[in-house]
């Protein structure tokens, strides 16, 4: 059962680790400007850096209650701010929108369960 949890991690982490890339791309910077976000080119690759040590500190089980609370901290603003499929017009744009918004509570439900209970016992903390 102790493979379950680590594997959990590994699947976890890969979407914050891989997706931290793109946000030190002008396109990443660019799109969140257009969403109407402040001193995107500042916020969107500090997100990124972010959500890449929250991602590793989950993925390695090092520290990974704090990693969690990293990944939290960028789930909020971003699932409201970026998310906002309710004042979306567009009846397919809006879907989409729900479905990135709902996906991003799922981790956000996720990251905050690894905030509480942390990485297990297949973790750099349990060595």
């Amino acid at each position: 059962m102790k493979y379950i949890l680590l594997l959990g991690r590994i699947f976890y982490s890969i979407i914050f680790i891989l997706s931290s890339i793109g946000h030190f791309s002008r396109q990443s910077i660019d799109f969140a400007t257009s969403r109407g976000i402040p001193m995107a080119s500042i916020l969107v690759p500090l997100a990124g850096i972010l959500i890449l040590l929250g991602g590793l500190s989950i993925l390695l089980g090092y520290r990974a209650r704090c990693g969690a609370w990293l990944i939290v901290i960028f789930l909020v603003p971003v699932t409201l701010l970026i998310h906002k499929f309710w004042g979306i017009d567009d009846p397919m744009r809006a879907g989409l929108q729900q479905v990135m918004f709902l996906k991003n509570l799922a981790m956000l439900g996720a990251a905050l369960i690894i905030a509480y209970f942390g990485s297990g016992p297949l973790s750099l903390d349990k060595r």
